[in-house]
């Protein structure tokens, strides 16, 4: 029974301890405690980092730069055209930027002209472009009349390292000799005035685009050129030239070109007693040539068989800055030879009569002058040379018969001081003026006394100028002075000062389509170029071109 007691007390002992634990849990919910303080939470500002290292040092080595800039001109320098006593003075407006075009025209003096260019490829694996023009004029003098024809197309297919082009070009070109005096001789066009020339040319090479790792460059090519007249004459010539360039580092450079000029004259107008002979020249030119900020020099010699005659020709030219001055130095001793084929020959003056064989030319020009570039624009060279001639050929009038046609007379030595000097301001390709003076005094001659249907000085001027974004303004001058040429009974004559101030102007409607104005020979000045044989005069042609 005391037992049970105890265990009755000690159950109702647990019972009170449970229910006062109860009651301090209840008591704890309903505490709340608050803290007050006076401290505020403040981000400091970032530190900004001051670096302070050691100045670099200033380099005042000078960087080698073998290059020069180029001058700010989409516009090619003029290049004076010869003045030829029929033709009409070629249009030189610009090519809008289009690959493919064609351009007509007419004018006065029954003036036709007709000229198309298109383009086949990408440019990028290959490339095709195809040329033509025609032009045909009629002047008043009976039997003036010129009309010429050009064809040609030229490729290239681009290979990973390098690129093979090719050309071909036809031409005809069909005039008359109409330079002898009319109130006496009366001739018809069966009378051997007719002159018709045919000109083939084909050419083909291959040339690297990439420099390898031995830096040699090479563009070996080949010329294979026919050319004939109405008169049974042919002359066809064949052509190698294999230049191969060497460089040694940015400076140096080392070049050897091979060339051989092999021609076949055959005259058979003058069967049975026809003229056939060869005209062969062969070179070979080792150069070395070396390139610096300050200066430039090109040493060489040309080994060269002239028809089997050896000589040595020099090729020996350089620049030099002037320390502090624009200016640049240019010197040179070259030499070379000039093929006195029918083909050069005709080029120079259309109405020579077939020859037997002429001797090539050789020629040594010592020069010497200076080359500047003022600003950005403009740029001016002169120079004074001293040249010699051996088998130059001079011009002379038939005078055993009507003087229509011309022979030739070669001078076996002579001497020419030759002064030279231009200016041009180019302003990109908004702009562009340029203004030319050559003398030429010939002296020494031999076999000639006089150099004979020669130009003593000639005087070319050029303007171009985008007046408005689809307006273009062009204008052309050339003058020369009077030489001497030589009339029957080898009386002596001298020719009048000539002067040919030509203008003209390009609209462009849109893209496609655009007018053009060209007026020749504004002064109306009937200058001759060459003894019986003066030129149209006043001469006005417009016509239209068409982009696509």
């Amino acid at each position: 029974m005391k037992r049970i007691n105890n265990y009755s007390l000690l159950t109702l002992l647990l019972c009170v301890a449970s229910l006062t634990v109860h009651a301090q849990k209840d008591t704890l919910k309903k505490t709340t405690i608050d803290i007050t303080s006076v401290y505020k939470p403040v981000l400091l500002p970032a530190v900004k980092i001051n670096l302070a290292a050691t100045p670099v040092k200033a380099d005042t080595s000078h960087p080698k730069l073998v290059y020069t800039l180029p001058t700010e001109n989409l516009f090619f320098g003029y290049q004076p055209i010869p003045i030829e006593p029929v033709t009409v003075t070629p249009d030189s407006n610009l090519n809008m930027g289009s690959r493919n075009f064609i351009k007509a025209g007419l004018g006065n003096f029954s003036t036709a002209l007709l000229s198309g260019g298109f383009s086949f490829g990408d440019g990028k694996k290959w490339l095709t472009n195809l040329y033509t023009d025609y032009r045909h004029s009629k002047g008043k003098i009976q039997y003036q009349k010129y009309s010429n024809l050009n064809i040609r197309a030229s490729g290239s297919y681009f290979l990973p390292k390098n690129e093979a082009y090719g050309s071909v070009t036809i031409g005809a070109t069909d005039y008359y000799l109409y330079g002898y005096d009319h109130a006496i001789y009366k001739y018809t066009k069966s009378d051997s005035l007719h002159y018709q020339l045919q000109d083939i040319t084909l050419k083909g090479g291959i040339r690297n685009t990439v420099v390898g790792d031995y830096g040699i460059s090479y563009n070996p090519s080949m010329e294979i050129n026919s050319f004939s007249n109405n008169n049974w004459l042919t002359e066809n010539s064949l052509i190698l030239n294999a230049p191969v360039t060497k460089e040694f580092g940015e400076a140096l450079s080392l070049k050897v070109e091979a060339k051989a000029d092999m021609t076949l004259y055959h005259s058979w107008w003058r069967s049975p007693v026809n003229i056939k002979y060869h005209n062969n020249v062969f070179q070979l030119a080792p150069s070395l040539s070396y390139s610096s900020t300050q200066f430039t020099i090109h040493a060489g010699i040309i080994p060269t068989w002239n028809n089997g005659d050896f000589v040595w020709l020099p090729n020996v030219y350089g620049e030099s800055k002037i320390p502090g001055k624009i200016f640049v130095l240019q010197a040179g001793w070259v030499g070379r030879y000039t093929k006195n084929t029918y083909r050069n020959l005709v080029a120079i003056n259309p109405y020579i009569d077939p020859f037997s064989k002429v001797p090539n030319t050789r020629e040594i020009e010592y020069y010497g002058g200076i080359k500047a570039k003022l600003g950005k624009h403009f740029a001016i060279n002169a120079k004074a040379a001293l040249v010699s001639f051996n088998n130059l050929p001079f011009f002379i009038n038939d005078t055993a018969t009507d003087n229509k046609s011309f022979k030739l007379s070669n001078e076996s030595r002579l001497k020419d001081i030759r002064v030279h000097g231009d200016i041009s301001y180019i302003s990109q390709d908004k702009f562009s003026l340029n203004a030319g003076i050559t003398f030429n005094g010939y002296t020494g001659m031999q076999n000639n006394a006089k150099a004979w249907n020669t130009v003593p000085m000639e005087i070319t001027g050029s303007l171009r100028w985008w007046a408005y974004k689809q307006v273009l303004l062009k204008a052309d001058f050339y003058a020369f002075a009077g030489g001497n040429y030589l009339e029957k009974g080898n009386i002596a004559g001298n020719f009048k000062p000539g002067t040919d101030f030509s203008a003209g102007t390009e609209f462009k409607f849109n893209k496609r389509f655009s007018a053009w104005l060209d007026v020749n020979n504004i002064f109306n000045n009937k200058y001759e170029r060459w003894h019986n044989y003066p030129v149209y005069g006043l001469n006005l042609v417009t016509g239209v071109k068409m982009n696509f």
